[in-house]
């Protein structure tokens, strides 16, 4: 009797317990808090720091999330499953913070209020504590973490593989004007969302030579490495919308394979015994190094090819683990190649299939053809990465073998189909002959790839007639589009909660899951007075929001009734942020000129980083912010007229930013941009776009209706013809009066404190070659822009537009991007995780 109540009572602490981990309800979640405010923190509630509430929270959260997660790797690691997963390679995955999208994807966000304020705790307050994650610079970072969403929330099994940098993207300041980049040092606090796999670790080799051999009869290569570096393992739990998958973000972290040299240290060489640690770490140490000198290029190039030989390397263990052959890799494995960072996985592949794994080169090939594909997210040749032939048989002298056999065997196929035909063969080859010789890495990815897919419909198209022309020529069969697309979790729910509010009190709450469909049903509403006064009080508040945010950051008041005209992404010539500026310098202008009391109050906003080594790109920023002074300090126009840099743009000022806006920038010279994800968001939070038809801004107006759209400038096809023509911007700055006088008055020091020199590197490119357009589409933007001024004063109109806009973009959802990768690339559908528990080698 005594054995049967102790065996009770255990199994009743043990269900307690559970709960206490898995609960989603406020009791169970505010037990948990102080549990591991004591277990983890060890801290008294009294004398815990908002750090340590904020890292006890963390780990609830995630406490939660370990059912579902190991359910699902399971589903990728057992042998009695047939699931295919997908594998989204990728040198940039820029989450954002964790604590928020995770209580709305579990559903327990009121639950964790009640819970916190039982305790005395705010959660906006521990919400703001989070430190950001940097490891994105900008849009293809954001949009692998939203497609890490998607993929959970659509029940597909994925691993993201990526680095674990311990520095990422900068941050930013600015001083004088100018930007200054300031070290991110995100891990200082720790990261709760982590867990450390230090059994998951593999060997990737650098330098050194190639031996060859033979066994039983078959040619063989070994490579003797001048160094081995060992990848760990991290993993953050990647949660789904109310579904039971959880799938995981796999980043890994560079470590020596021998961290201390005694022998070394005992006779007092204290910096050589450590000499090995410090060299191998630097592979994770930061994203993107300054790859203008040659270190730097050598650094980059490590660092694509050691986190794709320790992912790919741990797809195949994950695939032998489940009693797999690996020429089955395909059908097991979907993985995917986010631009050209990752695509020296072609050769690797190739290599761990052909050396390590004794499997014939043409099977290899063919597993590795249908295992990868390759997504081209740019039409910028220059983004489109060569490595220099002596750096890369320096660093990986295997995959340079490996590289000539896939060109000399591709170039044979080629010579069969076009056989006079040398130029094109010239064109297609994976290394660039001309002058200094160079390995085309967006070749490599497209040779060794079953499909090549654009991100926008025009940007697909490009591909096809420039930069990938020849590739479609040969193998058209291979060319796909996959429009991006942003999750509304973060960008609507989280981002903009009054407005997920008021929608779901109108259209009920299937909408975050289900956009495409259910956000087409506030259309109705859009002439609703009632629905429109709610809709203006919920931008009205969000505007409020960004006025405490800018004056905190830049002590600049603003006027929270003007128009919040906003352009923020990453500083590039051709997104031409200096256009805008461009503008207001002619407002300003005209402003002077009169009392500005008709103009239409308007706030305009920029932020964005610029790549450290792009001068150009910062010589903007700070023209940004000495017309910015200027405007600001001039009494008169300053009433009307103001101008902001909010510094360090990233995902948690973009919560704020983007429920904000009234006007969308989106402005880049047509056939520049691949497709923009900014664009997206600002139009799912009701901001109407000014735009060129460029990227997915084309299929953004034919959503929305082209009368709630304001177009302007030149299309891709007329730049082409405008250069071909022998484009001469001089000739149509000496002809309007009103760009004449806004580049003189930069040109004249006005902006710079009488310093005549500063910008002109800036002003000499527009009127010399002007590669951007800008000085062409300058007369269509400023008349486009007096449009919008006088659209805005019908505010019940300029609300209806609004409404449509947020109404009729649920196409853009990065549910319906994944959808389409898995029908026409991956070939993969969904499953639910059943209840088992994975082994625990995944």
């Amino acid at each position: 009797m005594g054995s049967e109540i102790a065996s009770d009572s255990r199994t009743r602490a043990c269900t307690l317990n559970a709960l206490i981990r898995t609960g989603l309800g406020a009791d169970a979640i505010a037990t948990a808090l102080i549990e591991n405010l004591h277990c983890l923190q060890g801290k008294l509630p009294r004398h815990a720091t908002r750090n340590d509430w904020y890292m006890a929270l963390a780990y609830t959260v995630r406490d939660r999330m370990m059912e579902r997660y190991v359910a699902t790797v399971g589903s990728i690691a057992e042998a009695n499953t047939d699931a295919k997963a997908v594998a989204y390679l990728s040198a940039e995955f820029l989450t954002g913070p964790h604590l928020g999208n995770g209580l709305i994807n579990l559903g327990i966000w009121q639950a964790v209020e009640e819970a916190l304020s039982r305790v005395g705790q705010d959660l906006s307050t521990l919400l703001e504590q989070e430190e950001e994650p940097g490891l994105g610079a900008g849009g293809l970072g954001r949009l692998a973490a939203c497609y890490m969403d998607s993929l959970a929330t659509l029940n597909v099994p994925a691993i993201g593989y990526g680095i674990r940098y311990e520095f990422g993207i900068f941050d930013q300041a600015i001083r004088d004007g100018w930007q200054v980049e300031v070290t991110d040092k995100w891990l200082r606090f720790g990261n709760p969302w982590e867990i450390v796999r230090s059994e998951i670790a593999f060997d990737v080799k650098f330098g050194g030579r190639i031996e060859p051999y033979y066994e039983a009869g078959r040619y063989r290569v070994r490579w003797a490495p001048e160094k081995v570096i060992k990848g760990i393992a991290y993993d953050t739990p990647v949660p789904g919308y109310r579904v039971p998958t959880t799938n995981l973000l796999r980043l890994w972290k560079a470590e020596a394979t021998e961290s201390f040299d005694f022998q070394a240290f005992n006779v007092g060489d204290y910096y050589r015994a450590v000499d090995e640690k410090v060299i191998s770490e630097t592979i994770s140490k930061v994203l993107y190094p300054n790859d203008e000198p040659k270190a730097g290029k050598q650094l980059r190039l490590a660092q694509q090819y050691f986190f794709v030989s320790c992912s790919l390397q741990d797809i195949i263990r994950l695939l032998l683990m489940r009693d797999k052959p690996l020429y089955e890799l395909h059908s097991y494995w979907a993985v995917q190649l986010n631009d050209t960072h990752p695509s020296i996985a072609v050769a690797e592949l190739m290599r761990l299939l052909v050396d390590e794994h004794a499997i014939e080169w043409d099977q290899a090939w063919t597993i590795t053809q249908k295992t990868c594909g390759y997504t081209n997210h740019t039409l910028l040749a220059e983004a489109l990465e060569r490595w220099p032939l002596p750096l890369f048989a320096k660093l990986l002298p295997r995959h340079l073998e490996i590289i000539y056999e896939i060109n000399r065997r591709f170039l044979d196929d080629l010579r069969l189909r076009y056989p006079y035909d040398d130029q094109l063969l010239r064109r297609l080859s994976l290394i660039d002959e001309a002058g200094d010789r160079y390995i085309r890495m967006a070749h490599l990815a497209s040779v060794g790839s079953h499909a090549i897919n654009g991100v926008a419909a025009l940007h697909t198209e490009l591909l096809k007639r420039t930069v990938l022309h020849d590739f479609h020529r040969v193998s058209p069969e291979k060319f796909f589009n996959v429009t991006n697309g942003v999750t509304p979790r973060r960008w609507i729910a989280l981002s903009n909660p009054k407005l997920s509010a008021l929608i779901t009190r109108h259209i009920g709450d299937r909408w975050l899951a289900n956009l495409e469909d259910e956000l087409r049903r506030l259309e109705p509403l859009a002439d609703d007075i009632d629905f429109q006064r709610n809709w203006q009080a919920v931008k009205a508040e969000n505007k409020r929001v960004l006025v405490r945010l800018i004056k905190e950051r830049t002590d600049i008041v603003i006027d929270p009734h003007s128009m919040f005209d906003i352009q923020v992404k990453r500083l590039h010539e051709y997104k031409r942020q200096h256009l805008n500026v461009l503008y207001l310098i002619t407002v300003y202008n005209k402003l002077r000129r009169s009392s500005g009391a008709a103009a239409t109050p308007r706030t305009v906003i920029f932020g964005g980083k610029a790549a450290p080594g792009y001068r150009m790109a910062k010589l903007i920023i700070k023209l940004i912010n000495c017309v910015a002074r200027t405007i600001n300090q001039d009494p008169l126009v300053s009433q009307v007229l103001k101008v902001v840099f909010l510094p360090d743009f990233n995902v948690k000022s973009g919560h704020r930013i983007y429920p904000a806006a009234d006007l969308s920038e989106q402005i880049s010279t047509a056939g520049k941009e691949a497709s923009g994800t900014g664009n997206m968001k600002f139009a799912m939070n009701g901001a109407i776009t000014i735009g060129t038809l460029d990227g997915a801004n084309i299929e953004i107006r034919d959503a929305v209706g082209h009368d709630n759209f304001f177009l302007f400038g030149l299309t891709a096809e007329e730049v082409e013809r405008l250069k071909a023509e022998g484009y001469r911007p001089r000739s149509i700055y000496e002809s309007n009066s009103e760009l004449r006088e806004a580049v003189d008055l930069i040109s004249s020091g006005f902006f710079s404190d009488g310093d005549r020199e500063l910008f002109d590197p800036l002003v000499d490119a527009l009127l010399t070659h002007d590669e951007y357009m800008l000085v062409a589409d300058y007369q269509a933007y400023v008349e486009c822009q007096q449009r919008i001024s006088h659209a805005y004063s019908d505010q019940n109109d300029w609300t209806r537009m609004s409404i449509l806009n947020s109404a009729r973009v649920g196409r853009f959802s990065s549910d319906r991007s994944i959808r389409e990768y898995c029908r026409d690339i991956w070939n993969v559908t969904p499953i639910v995780p059943d209840e088992r528990r994975a082994s625990s080698g995944a």
